[in-house]
């Protein structure tokens, strides 16, 4: 692994463009990008401007997160400070957790790229249910092997297979170069997007400014007190509200008994929360829980795709913020809530797939992948920076806010608006991760080692305050 240092940005606080870009698109204060320091050494090698991406993502996150410190204690904007090492180390947590040494399972058997009759197609399958989708579209029992699938799909065009995977359930996407994807609707309705929406609720009227309690005894927490609904699922929406967690919030994650997730997993994103499970379309018992959680929540995340709640009335942005009219809304897709692929299902992996990502990144006609889930990390810092930044509009105009975001519009963003930095070199690919951004804690499941948050200001935490537990194992109640 190449370290880089990147002398496009300096320690006294010269602002990235790609901070720049995404703190205007967050409303910022552009004159709070001098309270931006960078430094350190890492990388995420890439043809694209990967670096660019995670360390313009992370300044923003802790801006925001120094700006509504400064706006609760009534004092100066802290110091930010971005470290490459740290950002790099945290982009790759996903695949740097341990439990008693034993690392995760990333990608399962079905889940890669695949040779089809005119192209490439990839599929997503570490879900059981998807597994069975992808394996009856294309007509296989459910105990076929890798051999099989190949077979099946090799002998079919890469479209005719996302079609007939998608109209089943499943998940697969084939692989388009960016001119093709520039020329299909949902791209082009997403080069059309701005990287993300952050807005008032419109349906309500003007309410009064909401004003958090001042904190005291020498806490810059700036969610400290703050009740998070978290209703996500996998990397980017778990990782925004791991990040709130760090910064004070009690965080409930909330998912269905009928969903299956991995602990693996959880055991990266679930740093600082709590995870219980409640049935929404249970109106006798769960959904009453869920309404009393709601009513003294000032955040809800939702990382369902469009469409996904719609079947549990009163999920609505409007609806939620007229039970709740001081709430954060925040919205995560993968594609968009647009377009004609607005409630397909997607991951990291297929976005980049989709997009031409993988057609950039690969080698002598094969497709090729980020060095990290990049769009997910990047979205994910995204996601808590509106949180945050909407927090600090309310204090000036209150209103219910509405923040939203896609996989499909942070890929546009690295595409076609980030830059590398000149002195940015290409490097080897593989993870650059050095021990000091790595640390161990005790937990539920065993030892645990895991990346340290990248998110840093003056008076900011230096860890979460509790490790990740098991999946679904806390009581649905506040702290």
């Amino acid at each position: 692994m190449a370290h880089t240092s990147m002398s496009g940005t300096s320690s006294g606080g010269t602002s990235s463009s790609g901070t720049a870009h995404a703190w205007a698109a967050l409303g910022g204060d552009p004159a709070l990008l001098d309270r931006v320091g960078y430094e350190g050494t890492g990388g995420l090698p890439a043809r694209l401007p990967v670096m660019e991406l995670a360390r313009s993502c992370v300044a923003v996150c802790a801006l925001a997160a120094a700006e509504l410190a400064a706006r609760r204690t009534g004092g100066p904007v802290p110091a930010v400070r971005v470290d490459d090492g740290a950002v790099t180390a945290a982009f790759h947590s996903d695949r740097l957790v341990r439990v008693d040494g034993v690392a995760p399972t990333t990608f399962a058997p079905l889940s890669r790229f695949w040779r089809a009759a005119d192209g490439w197609v990839r599929t997503h399958a570490n879900y059981p249910h998807h597994r069975a989708r992808l394996l009856s579209a294309l007509g296989l029992p459910g105990d076929a092997d890798v051999e099989a699938v190949a077979a099946g799909i090799g002998g079919r065009r890469a479209l005719e297979v996302e079609e007939t995977v998608y109209a089943a359930g499943g998940l697969a996407v084939a692989a388009r170069t960016p001119e093709e994807w520039a020329a299909h609707e949902q791209g082009s309705r997403a080069a059309a997007h701005p990287l993300l929406t952050l807005a008032p609720v419109h349906e309500l009227d003007e309410q009064p400014p909401r004003i958090l309690p001042e904190l005291t005894g020498g806490t810059r927490l700036p969610a400290a007190g703050l009740r998070v609904l978290d209703l996500t699922r996998v990397l980017a929406g778990p990782i925004a509200t791991r990040t709130l967690a760090l910064l004070g919030a009690d965080v409930l994650r909330i998912d269905s008994p009928r969903l299956p997730e991995s602990q693996e997993a959880h055991n990266d994103t679930g740093m600082g929360k709590r995870s219980t499970l409640l049935d929404l379309g249970d109106r006798v018992r769960d959904r009453r829980i869920f309404e009393e959680l709601l009513e003294s929540a000032d955040v809800v995340v939702l990382g369902y795709r469009p469409g996904a709640l719609d079947r549990f009335r009163g999920m609505a942005p409007a609806a939620l913020a007229a039970r709740n009219p001081g709430l954060v809304i925040a919205q995560l897709s993968a594609w968009g809530r647009y377009g004609p692929w607005a409630e397909r299902r997607g991951f990291d992996s297929l976005v980049q797939v989709a997009t031409g990502i993988a057609a950039i990144e690969g080698d002598q006609g094969q497709p090729g992948a980020l060095p990290a889930q990049a769009l997910d990390h990047g979205t994910g810092y995204l996601l808590a920076a509106g949180v945050l930044r909407a927090l600090t509009e309310q204090h000036a105009e209150g209103r219910a806010r509405l923040v939203r975001l896609s996989l499909t519009q942070t890929a546009a963003w690295l595409m076609n608006r980030l830059r590398k930095d000149p002195a940015e070199e290409a490097g080897d690919g593989g993870v650059c991760a050095p021990e000091q951004w790595l640390t161990e804690t005790d937990s539920p499941m065993g030892r645990l080692r895991h990346a340290v948050a990248p998110v840093s200001f003056t008076g900011g935490p230096a860890n979460w305050l509790r490790p990740p537990g098991f999946w679904g194992a806390d009581p649905p109640e506040w702290r």
